[in-house]
């Protein structure tokens, strides 16, 4: 091999040598949930000579997207902007400022139209007319408006781009909205946060370079590489919550011992993002709101975050604690029973991972005079082989209390 083939890829990525180069194109091929042979594909992309255009716009934001975006570290700032994307237009990256940056902003949609990838953090006021933020004589109702329809993807960064955020908070004195409901029929990624976590961006645009199209979605937009699963799924203190062991107040000895903090407010059982497995601002182990501490309060999720308060408890969703573990909801109405009635009615071994569905309409009337009557004083469950399921004395699969009693809620309903 000749040496300047060698050298080939440090004169590419500016000194990066090639094991690093491969070693970064695998990890965010992981990232997005790819095979690690997808790593090839990504390296092509993005040492393809010609980077992808974007234009960035900013509106009624806290710039707490692009300072995010500005403390990732692989790849870093200057590798994102040097190698694998031109940043055509941002008010608070580029180089230029006023006439200068208008006119490259007009120069780069004429340039790249259909081409360019089109990045919005921040909601839109539209009462008015959009009166209450305005960039260069314009309001960003009319800015978005002129540039939407000549870019190749649109991507929402952040809560307040993605459905107002913080910004649409009530009373909502601006009448501020999300990019998608002011762009019906056109497809916007979204990726909620506050801010929102760099690498899950970083992600969606590799992909889109790499696939030349835009990674699956789910029903809000988002990319379910990172918006597929609860915060609760993959949280630290799920084992607390499974367990009953709360946090009860900050500062308080469960608190300190790190114990779940459901009771505190903890948002995390109805917010899907990926904050717990991927963390947040290269600090290390802990290093996110649940893990230092803090409730999640919900920040990814429209109807939850700036919306519900903090300390008022969460509706989990799906949640299935193991029938032998402390409950999350003590005398609470509308919780199904059959925690209760397995751990009283077992007189063997508990030989696997039992579940018992708690049910979401906590409002609901209780089921517990019902369970007591359908409940068989013959059955004497010895062990639990599945979810839902015992084992009898004669050996014979039979559904549990709680099984049975949410089919016939089913049948009733």
């Amino acid at each position: 091999m000749k040496r300047d083939e060698l050298d080939w890829p440090s004169q590419q990525l500016g000194g990066i040598s090639r094991r690093d180069f491969i070693k970064f194109c695998s990890v965010m091929a992981v990232g997005m949930g790819l095979p690690l042979s997808a790593g090839a594909s990504i390296a092509q992309a993005v040492t393809s000579p010609r980077r992808p255009p974007v234009i960035w716009l900013s509106f009624q934001e806290c710039t707490g997207c692009i300072e995010s975006l500005l403390r990732s570290t692989h790849p870093t700032l200057e590798n994102l902007l040097l190698d694998l994307i031109s940043l055509d237009y941002s008010e608070t990256l580029s180089a230029a400022a006023g006439h200068q940056a208008e006119a490259a902003k007009a120069q780069s949609i004429q340039e790249n139209k259909g081409k360019f990838i089109l990045v919005v953090d921040g909601a839109i006021p539209t009462k008015d007319k959009g009166i209450y933020c305005k960039i260069a004589g314009k309001t960003a109702l009319e800015i978005l408006h002129e540039t939407a329809p000549h870019a190749g993807a649109i991507v929402a960064m952040g809560s307040c781009a993605s459905w107002g955020g913080v910004a649409a908070a009530g009373p909502n004195p601006t009448q501020a909205k999300g990019i998608p409901e002011l762009l019906p029929g056109k497809k916007v990624v979204t990726i909620p946060g506050c801010p929102p976590n760099p690498y899950n961006l970083l992600s969606t645009v590799l992909y889109l370079l790499t696939f030349k199209k835009l990674p699956d979605l789910d029903q809000k937009g988002r990319p379910k590489f990172a918006y597929s699963r609860l915060i609760h799924e993959n949280c630290e203190r799920r084992p607390h919550f499974d367990a009953g062991r709360f946090a009860y107040e900050f500062g308080d000895d469960s608190h300190r011992k790190g114990y779940c903090l459901y009771k505190l407010g903890c948002k995390g059982p109805e917010t899907f993002a990926n904050c717990p497995t991927i963390l947040f601002g290269e600090a290390g182990s802990g290093s996110w709101p649940v893990g230092v501490g803090h409730p999640c309060f919900g920040c990814t999720e429209k109807g939850v975050g700036f919306t519900i308060p903090l300390h008022t408890l969460s509706t989990p969703q799906d949640l299935t604690p193991p029938v032998f573990f402390g409950e999350a909801f003590p005398n609470t109405p509308g919780v199904s029973p059959g925690i209760k009635s397995l751990a009283a009615g077992s007189s063997g071994l508990v030989m696997g991972a039992a579940g018992a569905a708690v049910l979401t309409s906590l409002g609901k009337k209780s089921t517990d005079d019902r369970t007591r009557e359908k409940a068989s004083p013959e059955a004497k469950p010895r062990a639990a082989g599945a979810a839902g399921i015992v084992v009898n004395d004669s050996g014979a699969a039979m559904l549990t209390v709680d099984e049975q009693d949410a089919r016939d809620r089913i049948k009733e309903g």
